[in-house]
């Protein structure tokens, strides 16, 4: 065999043997991916958490004594009682509506609500708007209890929605508790992360990591926790006042807040109802209330982003739904976060060279 024969044969089995060993690491990685995959929401809202939680968790180490591991545990309790006690509250309504209302299509109770009578009493509009009202809901209403009516599948959504309402309350408990461990281990983690910056960008990478947290953190405080807060003082008055689907009403809310919708397009039906079934005083109080829950975000917003980033309205509104759509309800707040934060590194990417401005 000649010496150019043996050169070719040895460039051949090189090949194949990079090629098995890039098989089998692709291999190993979409095992690994496959094993980690139920798990990628919460570790990454947990990560968030904590990256937008150090500032106070660093407070409580220093009231602590410097004992982070006290002071990680105390943190995860107090998100736990501050954030999953709404949460379980709102998805235990939510849950037990959607229970009562599937079982109403199964036995075929449902009762479409008419126009309260106070509509009628409206000046200009309120006659015409009862009467219609009234028409549409009787013809629901019929087509509802006409034999063959096909609400099987209405049911089983209604259902499976009921389902997800739950796991992302247990979902909300894992990601706490991570953030809690995370917070134990903060200096490790940020040594960690930057590392993996320095790796991916030798030269701008510690800018790009310090970009990274800033803007986790911006958004979640900024965004998220709005969004959060507004929907809390929505639920206050929903719910006090009796509102019909007062948990759809909050749920409309807190996805209303995430993308950056003004909460009032909703609150303004929700205030036309409490006229028209309630009376003076409590449609007045639920009045000045609502629309200080809905322009809330006013106040909020400055207060909690600080020097936070400015992402296109639809930006945020992609992460948000298509996260929620691939992952459930925490999900909404993972994907607005990741997908703020993955534009915000591409742009620093596209600047130019040198490093993040917002890194200084």
């Amino acid at each position: 065999m000649s010496e150019e024969a043996q050169e070719r044969e040895s460039q051949v089995s090189r090949a194949i043997e990079t090629a098995i060993r890039l098989g089998a690491i692709f291999l190993m990685a979409m095992w690994v991916f496959d094993i980690v995959r139920p798990f990628i929401s919460p570790v990454l809202w947990g990560v968030i958490i904590a990256v937008a939680g150090y500032p106070a968790y660093a407070k409580l180490v220093r009231a602590c004594g410097d004992r982070t591991t006290l002071a990680a545990v105390i943190f995860a309790g107090l998100g736990l009682a501050l954030l999953i006690t709404p949460t379980v509250m709102l998805t235990g309504a939510f849950v037990d509506r959607i229970q009562e209302l599937s079982a109403q299509i199964e036995d075929g109770s449902v009762q479409v609500p008419l126009p309260p009578p106070g509509v009628a009493e409206w000046p200009i509009v309120g006659p015409a708007l009862h009467a219609r009202g009234s028409e549409a809901a009787s013809r629901l209403q019929t087509a509802l209890e006409t034999p063959g009516t096909q609400l099987e599948s209405v049911k089983t959504w209604l259902l499976e929605t009921a389902r997800s309402a739950a796991g992302g309350v247990l979902q909300f408990v894992l990601s706490i508790l991570i953030a809690g461990g995370v917070l134990a281990n903060a200096q490790g983690g940020s040594r960690l992360a930057n590392r993996l910056f320095v790796r991916l960008a030798p030269g701008t990478g510690a800018g790009f990591a310090r970009l990274a947290e800033q803007t986790v953190r911006s958004v979640a405080t900024g965004v998220i926790g709005v969004a959060i807060i507004q929907s809390l003082l929505v639920a206050i008055g929903v719910f006090a006042i009796g509102a019909p689907a007062a948990p759809v009403i909050v749920l409309i809310c807190l996805l209303m807040g995430v993308v950056q919708l003004p909460v009032l397009l909703l609150m303004l039906p929700v205030i036309a109802w409490a006229w028209a079934a309630t009376g003076t005083v409590p449609a007045l109080l639920f009045t000045i209330w609502s629309l200080a829950a809905a322009l809330s975000d006013n106040v909020l917003k400055p207060i909690l982003l600080g020097r936070g980033v400015e992402a296109p309205m639809l930006v945020i509104f992609l992460g948000a739904i298509g996260g929620f759509i691939s992952a459930g309800i925490i999900g909404l707040f993972v994907g607005a976060v990741i997908l703020v934060l993955a534009y915000e590194l591409f742009n620093v990417w596209l600047g130019g060279e040198g490093e993040p401005e917002a890194a200084a």
